[in-house]
């Protein structure tokens, strides 16, 4: 691992060797498991203090981006990619900020629309075979889902999929907590009276257009889609609104 030398003397020695180590996982694109040593010779390689370089592993760890290991064979391994760790903690916040009532499902739907929709457009112009085949097979799915935990695995196979077809990694990190956090929330809320045909219908125009290469038309599937279930959470919490 090449040593550089600390950069900024106003952050903290561990959260410079933190941003060292990032760095350059990063820049070599090492793989989920890729070993990067045992912890005394990460700290005899940046020639801190074990109390220091855990410290900066704490913080790599807070960020998903590493985990140790004990034992024969154990060590500091490389635990997800930074987009991967980006998703992760944003899925976090997101989680912790529904658990605290401090964001609504409303909100969420909104800024699925600000995130999904322009990734759908990416996605209708970046698809080849492999991709378009990849989509119709989580139609295929959708279609003959027979129960509803199968019905929402494959719809949100679909939503992951069109991120990553997309092609920008960073967006679709950023788009991890729709399926991770809100969409096993909004499943349940809209349950009593979401028509799976519908939402099939709605995928299926959204996956034609990306076939098609028709970036303005899978804008318009998935926002169809989107406000479709926007309004059903509407719609179910009139009742109580009355009440």
């Amino acid at each position: 691992m090449a040593v550089e030398p600390e950069s900024s003397p106003r952050r903290s020695i561990s959260e410079g060797v933190a941003d060292r180590i990032r760095v350059y996982i990063q820049a070599e694109e090492l793989p989920p498991g890729h070993r990067l040593g045992r912890e005394e010779d990460l700290a005899r390689e940046f020639g801190v203090s074990r109390p220091t370089l855990r410290e900066a592993l704490r913080l790599l760890s807070s960020a998903h981006l590493i985990r140790a290991s004990k034992g024969p064979g154990g060590g500091i391994f490389v635990a997800a990619t930074p987009e991967q760790g980006i998703g992760m903690s944003v899925s976090e916040s997101v989680e912790s900020m529904l658990e605290a009532q401090s964001i609504d499902v409303h909100e969420l739907i909104e800024t699925r629309l600000l995130l999904e929709v322009p990734i759908a457009g990416l996605a209708a112009q970046r698809a080849d075979e492999n991709d378009v085949q990849a989509l119709e097979k989580v139609l295929a799915d959708l279609e003959s889902a027979t129960d509803d935990p199968e019905f929402g695995t494959a719809d949100a196979r679909v939503h992951r999929l069109v991120a990553d077809i997309a092609g920008n990694r960073l967006a679709a990190a950023f788009t991890d907590w729709i399926v991770d956090v809100l969409q096993p929330r909004l499943r349940e809320m809209i349950a009593p009276a979401v028509v799976e045909s519908v939402v099939t219908e709605q995928h299926r125009d959204l996956i034609h257009a990306i076939r098609r290469g028709d970036p303005t038309a899978a804008e318009r599937a998935m926002r169809e889609h989107l406000v479709y279930l926007s309004d059903l959470v509407t719609a179910l919490a009139e009742p109580d609104a009355d009440g």
